[in-house]
């Protein structure tokens, strides 16, 4: 009897699926294409980043940050200090935010050798070498190589802006604590008090605090040693701050220093008061922009003496939008639109100052730092200010600094191609970064090709090639100069706007400038 079968038997197993050994065959809208790969070829996605390294090269500036760097190993195993620097260079310059984003990098045939490394290292090596690293000695190191960036800068008169971002967190980092935090209320958070050339948007320094370390007194002890370290005649023309720092301690500093500061007033009641005496009287002038100002003498309560005030005040139009708080529910937008023609709207702040210059000049110096907020948006969203997050503190103060560093690098290369303005990382590293390079090997030449697919491509090119004229006359004379020198003479180039074609010269060759109440940037 044959062997009846109850369950029926299942599809027959599919054949193994042979990989291609010759060209794949890809069938595309614009017809039939064979692609293959090349894994051992040279390439790298940032093919214009060698005038970038020439820029650091001719300088001196990396080379002098590698080698002061206090990173010491014992094992004969461990990644090398150029390697561990050229690789978090890399990470911080290609907008990363995690360490993980690290080993995109790996791939890269071209620029880990022309920085003078062996090879990129991994996420974990960057980790560990920043977690063995001193502290104190990693924040003299980073502080120390910054200053080389923007000393010879000093000799010009200049206004330094005062100012706190919050960077968000969410896991368990050291230091993450619930503070003010206006975009996630109740998110803990770590606060970022930086120090910075107004204008120009180089960072002086940054200190990683915790999420509950807002206030100017947590800043204004980094300041002061900032100013400490400096020679008295390179401090700043001018110290400015937002409300936070009205303080009767920040006030007095500034005072007992001879330091000129304008900084934004809080609005307490005796604040109002004056306010209101001032509305109805008619010393008003014009302050540009539509604002109007007065001024007058105000001593509140914890002064020690009475100083100058200048209240700001604008008109608003008829149509406000109300944003509104229910006890039971969530903010309220409402509409109001004011009938009586009697009836004038004014938004006003008020200033304490001790400068002796005219209120439409105070009030154009106020309004000026507000440019500092671009340069916190810039830092956190397109650079690695809102990442690079490990538990230790130590870790994300060094990041920081090291994310300072860079950022100052590039934006002084970039404004040797666009003296004219600040162009940010969002713009600027598409257009003179990014482009496919393929690096060959021919009769001992090397050669870089680079393809853009940036609409501006021609553009950046004619630019580069201005760039490598002028590095080509300063590598002619490069026996002449030494390295403190080749930098002022590209910083000088770079910022041919602010410094009205003059020239820069190293901080032990400066004379002593004169402060005045008008700055040059």
């Amino acid at each position: 009897m044959a062997e009846q079968i109850i369950h029926p038997l299942g599809d027959p197993e599919p054949k193994a699926l042979i990989p291609y050994a010759e060209p794949v065959r890809v069938e595309t809208f614009g017809g039939r294409i064979h692609v293959e790969w090349d894994p051992q070829a040279s390439v790298t996605a940032m093919g214009q980043l060698p005038f970038f390294i020439e820029f650091l090269h001719i300088s001196g500036l990396f080379g002098d940050w590698v080698s002061r760097c206090p990173l010491h190993w014992i094992s004969p195993n461990a990644p090398s200090k150029r390697n561990v620097l050229g690789t978090v260079l890399l990470s911080v310059l290609s907008g990363h935010k995690r360490y993980a984003h690290i080993n995109g990098l790996r791939g890269d045939g071209v620029n880990p050798g022309l920085l003078g490394m062996n090879k990129v290292v991994s996420e974990d090596s960057v980790r560990r070498s920043l977690q063995q690293m001193d502290e104190v000695e990693g924040v003299h190191w980073l502080q120390d190589s910054n200053y080389d960036v923007y000393a010879p800068l000093l000799s010009e008169p200049w206004i330094l802006d005062a100012d706190t971002s919050i960077k968000t967190l969410h896991g368990h980092q050291e230091g993450a604590e619930v503070g003010y935090n206006p975009h996630k209320p109740g998110r803990p958070s770590h606060t970022y008090h930086t120090y910075m050339i107004a204008n120009l948007r180089l960072i002086l320094d940054v200190e990683v605090q915790s999420g509950k370390q807002v206030a100017s007194k947590h800043s204004s002890l980094g300041l002061w040693a900032l100013l400490n370290r400096l020679p008295r005649e390179h401090w700043p023309a001018l110290l400015r701050g937002d409300r936070d720092w009205g303080t009767e301690a920040n006030l007095q500093a500034a005072e007992q220093a001879g330091l000129p500061y304008l900084f934004k007033l809080r609005l307490t009641s005796n604040t109002r008061r004056l306010v209101e005496r001032l509305m109805l009287g008619n010393q008003w002038v014009k302050a540009g922009q539509g604002w109007q100002a007065a001024e007058s003498e105000l001593r509140l309560t914890g002064w020690s003496c009475a100083r100058r005030v200048v209240v700001l005040r604008r008109q608003l139009k008829k149509n406000l939008a109300v944003v509104g708080q229910n006890q039971q529910g969530p903010r309220q937008l409402s509409f109001a639109e004011l009938t009586d023609d009697d009836v004038a709207v004014y938004e006003y702040s008020v200033l304490v100052t001790s400068l002796d210059i005219e209120m439409l000049s105070v009030a154009q110096l106020y309004r000026d730092r507000a440019d500092a907020e671009n340069s916190f948006d810039e830092l956190k969203n397109h650079w690695g200010w809102g990442g690079f997050t490990t538990q230790d503190l130590k870790r994300c103060r060094f990041m920081a600094r090291i994310t300072a560093l860079v950022y100052n690098w590039w934006s002084l290369f970039v404004r040797l191609a666009d003296p004219d303005r600040h162009t940010e990382a969002i713009t600027s590293r598409p257009l003179m970064l990014y482009g496919i390079g393929r690096q060959t090997r021919h009769a001992g030449q090397t050669r870089l090709t680079v393809s853009s697919t940036h609409a501006e491509a021609v553009k950046v090119e004619q630019c580069y090639r201005r760039i490598a004229a002028f590095f080509k006359e300063l590598w002619a004379t490069a026996e002449q100069f030494n390295a403190q020198q080749r930098w002022c003479r590209i910083l000088s180039l770079a910022l041919v706007k602010y410094l009205r074609g003059r020239q820069l010269y190293p901080p032990d060759c400066l004379p002593t400038p004169t402060y005045g109440a008008n700055c040059s940037f």
